[in-house]
């Protein structure tokens, strides 16, 4: 018996292996084009593809495309160190100040909660200061809520297993909630925090993404809520996702140089 299970047993590790080497180099699968690249089933990559992902070995996005998981990329963290983010970003974070003339930040997600990365403050009377090295839980920010709206169900339980971490001027209280919310970023293309953080503060924010799609940043505008209109939403988004292109280019070409 031993005989007959080993070289099928072996032949199922070697294709999780296989897997494995794909998913560290950076390249996003979905089950068809896994079972491709194996020579096998849509049923099999699947069902490799979700051992990997139980194991964290794997993580699958909104569009059902699975990348490499934490214990491929440590801490579920960007390849790109912090001061490679903030070197590559900066520009663009001193374009989207020039275009808004009010607080804007770049943030990173470290666990369930973002950290301040970078950022410039507004010279105007009253302004929103900013922050640096703070953290802060992601699902109250708009930062946050653009990086969380890209993660993939399974990826976001994980993130959030424990609950939400309480937070005094929080409006969502659960994960039901807060998917609810994240679906209706992902259909705006950004997301909004009205005095979520903090009272009186407002702002807005859209992801950055690396060459596989991946999140790694957002950017963010900071509005003192007495001065915030609806009828700048518009042009803070427009500003905001033009930062975002011109970063997500400047990782690009920082990947390839390194390669």
């Amino acid at each position: 018996m031993r005989n007959t299970d080993s070289p099928s047993k072996l032949e199922s590790v070697d294709r999780a292996l296989q897997l494995l080497i794909i998913l560290r180099s950076g390249e996003v699968m979905s089950v068809k084009s896994a079972g491709e690249r194996l020579g096998v089933a849509p049923s099999t990559a699947h069902r490799l593809l979700g051992a990997l992902v139980a194991r964290d070995f794997a993580v699958q996005d909104r569009e059902r495309r699975y990348r490499a998981g934490s214990q491929l990329v440590p801490h579920g963290e960007s390849h790109f160190s912090v001061n490679q983010l903030r070197q590559v970003a900066r520009p663009a974070l001193q374009k989207l100040y020039g275009d808004v003339h009010d607080t804007v930040q770049l943030m990173v997600l470290t666990g369930p909660h973002i950290r301040f990365i970078d950022g410039i403050e507004s010279e105007a009377v009253l302004h929103v200061k900013a922050r640096m090295g703070d953290l802060m839980p992601a699902y109250c920010s708009a930062g946050g809520k653009a990086i969380l709206a890209e993660l993939g169900n399974v990826e976001l339980e994980q993130i959030y297993r424990g609950g939400l971490t309480p937070w005094p001027t929080a409006r969502i209280h659960t994960l039901p909630t807060l998917k609810r919310q994240l679906a209706a970023v992902r259909k705006a293309g950004y997301a909004a925090n009205t005095e979520e953080t903090e009272q009186g503060v407002s702002g807005l924010g859209v992801c950055i993404r690396d060459a596989t799609g991946k999140p790694v940043a957002a950017y963010t505008t900071a509005i003192p809520t007495a001065r915030y209109k609806k009828t700048m939403v518009l042009d803070h988004v427009r500003a905001l996702k033009e930062a975002a292109s011109t970063t997500e280019s400047g990782l690009l070409a920082g990947a390839a140089d390194s390669h």
